[in-house]
Order: structure tokens, then C-alpha cells, then sequence
């Protein structure tokens, strides 16, 4: 999934019951092993986006997509805030016809909701091909909390996040 900068997407993701890892990488595009600063150019095609691996036992894909959706504006074509650019756009990238039909759902559900006021513009993609992001990405709201960019942009999200689904959340370790 991508929703702006995969920096927001994997501090959120993080913190929920039955995510068992996230790596913030490049999907989405015609190039392979694009670099961050390939992918900033808006000629790869690729997206931020995070990569999941989750326990649908514990926590379901439909569930995963109420936050992603919950948590990031989807109606903003290639931006979230102050982040502008292609690699910004809101994407899923599905595994299978049953991710595929849970987003197109997820996504009419946000529309008729209104919740945002505009539609969605969503892109709903088959997944090709993930490329993890460079080291310095990964983890980056946890190993940098009191950077500008963290407290400005990722707390806040995050803080919503705990507010509105802390029965979703690991417990504290």
C-alpha cells in the first residue's frame, strides 16, 4: 500500500496487532531496483509504499485497509500535504482477485461514506514486483522521533491512530 510517504504508512502499520513487518520500498513502476533518489525524479513510475506481512488470523486485510484509509487522504491525486509528486499517489497493489475485489469495496465504501468529501482516487494495481527502500528508510519515525518531519507529520498520524483504534494496537513491550 502507498499513501504519501512510506515513512507515515510504516510507523502506523507498526503498531497494530497482528503486523508482523513492515519494510517501506518502491513498487508500482517499469524500473527495476529503483533508488530513492530514481524514484523522486517521477520517471520510474514507482510509488512509496510499505510492504506488509500480517497474521489474518489476528487482524484481516479488510481491517488493514479501514486504517490505510482511516489514515491518509485518498482523494489527492499524486500528494499527501505537503509531499507532491507521483511517488506520493495513493496505490494498493494486490496479490489476488480477493485483495483486489476488498479494495475496489473498501474504496466504494469510502466514497459513499463521504468522509473525505471528495472520491477517491485510489489506483488499484496488481503487485509486480517490490523493491525494498535504502536502510536509512527503514524505521526511520522510531529511530528519529524528534526530527521536524516526525513530530510535524508521522505523530500526528500516529496519534490518531491510538485514539481511534488502540483495541487494534500490540501491547506495550
Amino acid at each position: 500500500m502507498g499513501g504519501g510517504c512510506f515513512w507515515c504508512l510504516e510507523a502506523v502499520f507498526s503498531e497494530l496487532n497482528g503486523v508482523e513487518k513492515v519494510v517501506c520500498g518502491y513498487s508500482g513502476g517499469h524500473v527495476a531496483n529503483p533508488s530513492y533518489e530514481m524514484v523522486c525524479t517521477d520517471e520510474t513510475g514507482h510509488a512509496e509504499v510499505v510492504q506488509l506481512t500480517f497474521d489474518p488470523l489476528v487482524i484481516s486485510y479488510r481491517e488493514l485497509l479501514e486504517v490505510f484509509f482511516t489514515l491518509h487522504d485518498p482523494t489527492t491525486l499524486n500528494r499527501q500535504g505537503g509531499d507532491i509528486g507521483r511517488q506520493y499517489r495513493s496505490i494498493i497493489l494486490y496479490h489476488d482477485d480477493v485483495q483486489k475485489a476488498e479494495a475496489e469495496a473498501a474504496i466504494k465504501m469510502v466514497n459513499e461514506s463521504g468522509i473525505w468529501g471528495r472520491e477517491a482516487v485510489t489506483e488499484v494495481l496488481p503487485f509486480m514486483a517490490f523493491y525494498p527502500a535504502e536502510d536509512y528508510h527503514q524505521g526511520f519515525f522510531r529511530k528519529n522521533p524528534y526530527q521536524p518531519y516526525c513530530r510535524m507529520i508521522i505523530a500526528p498520524k500516529v496519534a490518531k491512530l491510538r485514539k481511534k483504534y488502540l483495541e487494534r494496537l500490540k501491547a506495550p513491550s
